[in-house]
């Protein structure tokens, strides 16, 4: 776990994803790191991404969880590390009421993260900028294309190596 236990001088909120935690690292052991109570957001990593969407609907509808709604999925870009990755901040909206982070990292190149789109609804978009933005590929997606670039724009504008292409269409890029 981390630098304290459950009941502890952790806040509340950390305790809470503390527990949370717990239930999920019973069921799925090596499948997740340790926990980092992160004081801002409490998180823990999927490191084996294709038990992503097992551990999911485990998160939803564990009579103990009940993370039922995914508030944000946020693509990141870890260069020196050869990865990309997605957090997702997930709350137990109008039941608990705890929040936790959950973080799934693949290769930079030609890796893949299964979609939890059919678990969240708020996942199917948010996916699809991962993908548009990042590069990032979600196995499963229903409707995996760019949602904010025109479809022929080339590269992924928030990978830190992204270099901005001169013209588009005869428009100079940046106007």
């Amino acid at each position: 776990m981390s630098d304290f236990e459950i009941g502890g001088a952790a806040p509340q909120s950390v305790q809470q994803a503390a527990a949370a935690y717990e239930v999920v690292r019973e069921m799925f052991g090596g499948a997740v790191s340790d926990f980092d109570a992160n004081e801002f957001m409490p998180f823990f990593e999927v490191l084996e991404p294709e038990k992503w969407p097992d551990i999911a609907l485990f998160m939803r509808d564990h009579p103990k969880l009940k993370f039922n709604y995914m508030a944000c999925l946020s693509g990141v870009d870890y260069p020196d590390d050869e990865k990309l990755g997605i957090v997702c901040n997930l709350e137990s909206l109008g039941i608990f009421g705890h929040r936790i982070a959950v973080k799934v990292k693949c290769s930079r190149e030609g890796g893949v993260i299964p979609t939890v789109a059919y678990v969240w609804h708020t996942a199917n978009w948010h996916e699809r900028e991962a993908y548009d933005m990042f590069g990032m590929q979600f196995s499963g997606h229903p409707d995996l294309r760019r949602i904010l670039c025109p479809e022929d724009w080339e590269g992924f504008p928030l990978r830190k190596d992204y270099k901005v292409q001169e013209s588009y269409h005869g428009i100079k890029v940046p106007y």
